[in-house]
């Protein structure tokens, strides 16, 4: 049968390190994971137990920019944690972070213009961006800038667009708001969109993430109830956009996905008031980040930048291999610890960088530590 070349993407490499590692489980083996970027908890308990409650009550389709008191709730909570006063009218709910950029990509560009990612990056964002039909262009950042990009590559690359992430995938470095309004100045003299992907706000350590929305109301900031909210499975994200992007974000989410689904709405909006639990979760994250620090350091695996949220060291690997798959495959066969290559976030450079997550429990990093000690210790002898 017939097929478009829109559907001629790369795969999303992270899922098939889970599905060898799953194999080997299903072999018996005992695998640590610290391939995937997923918390090692459930959404919040209280939350769920109010969901149980909601449940005697149909819950059918929402209006297409999502319940009323959830964008409320989500407004409220941009003056909570930035002092921002947000209209709720701005909020947009999504099917996940990945509903919201197709909304993003389809609102904003035209077949075929160019839209900047720093790599190293998420990977999904390039191959979304394909799929629509637009140019993704990879802007290779440096470790001196923290892998970030910067003001003059808008021009340099001729962009329509430019998606920056706040903390980052996979690096977990941060802008600052002097960095964050230059990026945006630099989009406007250009008018490029600009797009700010802050899915790990919430999660962070010396340093309080900024919302671009801090900087400038002409952005379309992503984020999602997967990460902080330790929500991945319930796939509902939200969007603030500018206030006179809001009829046509609408009526694209009417008809690309009517709504988001109602159910995991409703545990949302529970979620957003179990801050005791979800600060107890981001506290296991701060002392795993410790731990791999050092742990990675002492295994020799130490040329990488300190992240400052999220939870993901990006570290060089370049010593040891020119293949990091190959690598990594090594590593889950002889340490049965699953890690992600870094060809899936730069396809230039990846083949010298691996990402290790530490998103699990204290007991599963401590273990995996120990195993790749030992690996690279029988590497090396």
């Amino acid at each position: 049968m017939r097929h478009a070349t829109r559907g001629d993407v790369d795969p999303f490499i992270v899922m098939d390190v889970m599905e060898a590692a799953r194999q080997a489980e299903a072999a018996g083996r005992h695998i640590i994971h610290m391939e995937v970027g997923q918390p090692g908890t459930g959404a919040p308990k209280a939350a769920c137990d109010q969901l149980i409650a909601d449940m005697a009550n149909p819950l059918g389709y929402t209006v297409g920019l999502g319940l009323p008191d959830l964008r409320a709730r989500i407004a409220r909570h941009y003056g909570d944690w930035y002092g921002l006063d947000l209209d709720p009218a701005r909020v947009v709910i999504t099917s996940g972070a990945s509903g919201a950029f197709l909304l993003a990509f389809s609102a904003l560009f035209d077949n075929g213009e160019r839209v900047g990612l720093g790599t190293p990056c998420y990977p999904s964002y390039r191959q979304i961006l394909r799929a629509v039909g637009l140019t993704p262009v990879d802007i290779p950042t440096s470790l001196v800038d923290r892998f970030q990009p910067q003001p003059q590559h808008v021009a340099a690359h001729d962009l329509a667009g430019l998606i920056v992430a706040s903390p980052a995938n996979p690096t977990g470095t941060m802008l600052d708001a002097p960095q964050l309004a230059a990026l945006a100045e630099a989009c406007a003299a250009r008018d490029a969109a600009l797009i700010s992907d802050e899915i790990y706000h919430g999660i962070d350590y010396d340093l309080r993430p900024v919302s671009a929305l801090s900087v400038t109301d002409e952005v379309y900031v992503i984020n999602s109830f997967s990460k902080y909210f330790s929500m991945t499975g319930w796939r509902v994200g939200w969007m603030v956009v500018p206030d006179d992007h809001v009829r046509r974000i609408e009526r694209l989410a009417q008809n690309m996905f009517i709504c988001a689904p109602h159910a995991a709405q409703r545990l949302a909006l529970h979620a957003m008031n179990c801050a005791p639990e979800l600060d107890a979760n981001k506290a296991v994250y701060a002392a795993n980040r410790a731990l791999m620090m050092d742990g990675l350091r002492a295994a020799g695996l130490g040329a990488f930048a300190p992240p400052d949220g999220a939870f993901y060291i990006y570290v060089d690997v370049s010593a040891y291999t020119d293949d990091a798959r190959a690598f990594a495959a090594e590593i889950l066969d002889q340490a049965g610890v699953a890690v992600t290559p870094g060809l899936d976030f730069d396809a230039a450079r990846g083949h010298h960088w691996l990402r290790f997550s530490y998103a699990r429990g204290t007991a599963d990093i401590i273990e995996g530590l120990d195993r790749i000690a030992r690996f690279m210790q029988a590497r090396r002898a």
